[in-house]
């Protein structure tokens, strides 16, 4: 009598659902991917930002105190001008700033970035646009010397708003590429992992079909 053994493997209907699993854990990585930015892109440009807005709000106000006065030599004197011209654009750098600095991915960075940019131009062209509703000097003439009156008009307004749009524009630029570092900070957080679903699809394939022994005499 002789004893043989042999396997028969046993032939398993592909798993619906893997491929699908997989390639939705691949797209979500890679959307993350490149969406993630290193908190530091966006530090110096919005710290700069931060204090221009804080300047341009706030100069119309305290500059009487030093001599540096345009349209009035009152500190703290209130008008719905100053607010369009001065306080309201100087918000926007503040924001626009504050979100650069603390912006974790391109979405928040863009936005501070074309907000910052928006009250950069807004300081650039809003005191002649204010002409509109105003003919005549909508917060008066800058004061003191010729030479003063220059450096007024430029630190009220022309070369505040110019500074604050190259920066707006220098980060709207770094948030637009897509780096080596963007990649590593992304796996550093974790924003690589594949859902837990998909997880479980791919061990579930991974793991080899058993297979039967039968022992057959004659």
């Amino acid at each position: 009598m002789a004893t043989g053994t042999y396997d028969r493997p046993t032939t398993t209907a592909p798993q619906r659902g893997t491929t699908a699993a997989r390639t939705e854990a691949g797209t979500v990585g890679r959307r993350r991917r490149t969406m993630a930015i290193p908190r530091t892109r966006g530090l110096l440009s919005g710290f700069v930002l931060v204090l221009l807005g804080i300047w341009g709000g706030l100069i119309p106000f305290v500059g009487p105190y030093f001599g540096y006065e345009f349209g009035s030599d009152q500190t703290w004197a209130w008008s719905w001008n100053r607010f369009w011209l001065d306080i309201l654009p100087g918000a926007a750098l503040l924001i626009g700033g504050l979100m650069l600095v603390g912006a974790r991915n391109r979405v928040s960075g863009i936005l501070g970035g074309w907000l910052a940019l928006c009250g950069g131009t807004w300081f650039v062209v809003g005191l002649t646009v204010a002409r509109l509703w105003d003919g005549t000097d909508p917060i008066g003439a800058p004061l003191g010397s010729n030479g003063l009156q220059v450096l007024e008009l430029l630190g009220y307004f022309y070369a505040l708003g110019a500074v604050a749009i190259a920066l707006a524009g220098m980060a709207l630029g770094r948030m637009s590429v897509v780096g080596v570092r963007d990649v590593e900070v992304a796996e550093a957080r974790g924003n690589l992992d594949e859902p837990a679903a998909a997880h479980g699809a791919v061990g579930d394939e991974d793991e080899a079909p058993p297979r039967r022994r039968r022992l057959f005499r004659r």
